[in-house]
């Protein structure tokens, strides 16, 4: 038997690399999953604090 022939053992670092090239890959091909392209995704507000009603709750002082 020789090298070939044996089933290659492969590292869970090898396999992770190797499954990210290939997500990475079918990314570049156009094949999104549920979300799509996020990339192009419109920009929205981050002011989104919402006004004190503590006041309103309580009745007032």
């Amino acid at each position: 038997m020789t090298e070939s022939e044996q089933p290659k053992k492969t590292s869970m670092a090898n396999a992770a690399k190797a499954l990210l090239a290939k997500k990475k890959e079918q990314q570049g091909q156009g094949k999104q999953g549920f979300h799509g392209d996020q990339s192009t995704k419109a920009l929205r507000s981050q002011n989104n604090k919402k006004p004190n009603n503590q006041r309103r709750r309580t009745g007032g002082s």
